[in-house]
């Protein structure tokens, strides 16, 4: 084994791609689309490292097209999820005791990876899957996955670094362990990076792990594991398992060796997941760490002093990028009344201009919602506001027709607590609330308190004293805050990523303090010379 202090590579964002016509990036991701599109994928579990088939099966379908079948994958039942908790187990002390360089060595492989021949196949499969535009999916399936990789293998030597300070004749040292069994990871159909991350940055750390990718993001996901193996991960450390919620509660959730939980999804669910580890806490060996990114309502907060054109283009982009479908999208907007005239006027321009479509058609500017029970929740608000006295419909509508279609929606709410100023929808609807430019305290507070939520926020302001106002008044209401600029787009290692109240436990995701939550440190003291006398000098009579 060798005795050399090895240095991880400096991390670095990975250069977007621009898929300019006529770019040999362009061509050959065109390509990519046409073959994925052309076949149905018969996807198995991978348990141990090895392809498990079973008879329960489910389709993943093009959203923008839903009767275009991609691939079906099968589901893990009682017995499978059973199998994969052992093949992990089974993997734990190989794993942890792999010397940190080897495991560092494998996400690194698996970022230059993504980074060239497998970025084609991921970002396609991100795009038919989940309906990602070209720059949604490069920005997240290839761009933010690879920075995972690089920036969590950089963070998890510094944590390995940081040691206690040594007296003289004794030296004390600080061992970061892998939790005592092992972490089950719940991934959203939104973001495949986020996928990768979650089941990874444990990993890393020197744990195994259960990895359960949402239904509608099998394929990219399935992808993104294939990867993960080509890169050098030895069985039962990460085991693929597409499986019914439910059935994971039942089995791998209660399940005595369960050590950790990573998650990012609705606030329901993990609330759930608390209630069910509270309710079974004295059968774990130690206490599950539950680590969740959830909900949000999140806000664009105008000043009358803002640059209009600027806070246009932040409620465009936040608003209906990705159809809506991030955690931090912008879905309620207050806006001062002596601006929101003109506010309006290009707001709706804009909004008109918007085209969508299929992905494959690289001048969409957004596609369609991922299914057709989100389609119909969205759906169900839309009709609400076009039917309510307390609110207008300025813009929008739907047709799930071929593929699940919201048009880009703009609402205006009368009052404050209208429901599309509280509730999450997650879908390409903006509420905007009017206030009079005399109330702004009063509205601070509204935004502050109106929702549960506290994931990401933007202000919009020229003036600096009304700007230090605005960030103090709402600075419990976001885990990511934004000055002149869009809720969204967090970048590894630049804005950690993360919120809290009913968003979730704010551990950062593409940070150090994620990476902590998955280790158990050990304290070690050495005395070189032992001590002998059990008196203290203070026995002695004077």
């Amino acid at each position: 084994m060798s005795n050399a202090y090895f240095i991880i590579p400096t991390p670095y964002n990975e250069p977007i791609k621009s898929y300019l016509p006529g770019s040999p990036e362009r061509i050959s991701l065109k390509a990519e689309l046409k073959e994925q599109a052309s076949k149905v994928v018969t996807i198995p579990l991978i348990i141990g490292g090895k392809e498990i088939y079973t008879d329960s099966y489910a389709e993943v379908v093009m959203p923008h097209d839903h009767q275009h079948v991609l691939a079906r994958y099968c589901i893990a039942g009682e017995k499978e999820l059973k199998m994969a908790v052992d093949a992990a187990l089974a993997a734990k002390e190989s794993w942890e005791a792999l010397p940190f360089e080897h495991r560092a060595s494998i996400f690194l492989k698996a970022a230059d990876l993504l980074a060239g021949p497998w970025r084609n196949k991921i970002n396609a499969a991100t795009m038919l899957g989940q309906s990602k535009t070209v720059f949604q999916a490069e920005i997240d399936s290839a761009c933010e996955l690879c920075d995972f990789f690089r920036f969590n293998t950089y963070f998890a030597s510094e944590i390995y670094q940081q040691q206690p300070q040594s007296t003289k004749g004794i030296w004390n040292r600080s061992v970061y362990r892998p939790l005592d069994g092992f972490v089950m990871a719940i991934s959203p159909f939104n973001f495949t990076s986020i996928g990768g991350n979650l089941c990874t940055a444990p990993a890393l750390m020197g744990n195994v792990v259960l990895w359960k990718p949402a239904s509608t993001a099998v394929l990219s996901n399935y992808y993104v594991m294939q990867m993960l193996m080509e890169a050098g991960l030895p069985a039962g450390v990460i085991n693929f398992i597409p499986s019914r919620g439910y059935e994971v509660s039942e089995h791998v959730l209660t399940h005595p060796m369960l050590a950790g939980f990573h998650f990012t999804g609705s606030t329901d669910v993990f609330s759930g997941v608390w209630t069910t580890v509270g309710n079974n806490i004295k059968r774990y060996a130690s206490y599950p760490r539950l680590v969740g990114e959830t909900g949000g309502k999140d806000f664009i907060f105008a000043h009358n002093s803002a640059n209009v054109d600027a806070l246009v283009a932040a409620m465009v982009r936040g608003a209906f990028e990705y159809q809506g479908q991030k955690c931090s999208a912008a879905s309620r907007a207050f806006i001062p009344a002596s601006i929101w005239e003109e506010v309006k006027v290009k707001l709706l321009s804009i909004t008109a201009t918007l085209k969508q479509g299929d992905v494959c058609d690289f001048s969409t500017f957004l596609s369609a919602v991922i299914d057709k029970k989100s389609f119909d929740t969205i759906t169900k608000y839309i009709d609400l506001a076009n039917t309510s006295n307390d609110a207008e419909l300025l813009c929008g509508g739907y047709d799930g027709s071929k593929g699940y279609f919201v048009k880009p929606t703009v609402i205006q709410a009368l009052t404050p607590d209208f429901d599309t100023m509280k509730v999450e929808l997650f879908g390409p609807v903006l509420t905007v609330y009017v206030y009079d430019d005399d109330k702004l305290a009063e509205t601070l507070d509204i935004c502050d308190k109106a929702t549960a939520y506290a994931l990401t926020g933007a202000i919009f302001a020229q003036d600096r004293h009304i700007i230090a106002e605005l960030e103090h008044a709402l600075r419990n209401a976001a885990g990511n805050f934004y000055i002149n600029d869009k809720p969204t787009g967090a970048v590894v290692g630049q804005q950690p990523f993360g919120g809290a109240r009913a968003s979730g436990t704010n551990d950062k995701a593409g940070s150090i303090l994620n990476l902590y939550r998955w280790v158990s440190p050990r304290t070690i003291k050495e005395n070189f010379v032992p001590i002998y006398d059990i008196t203290y000098p203070y026995m002695s009579e004077e």
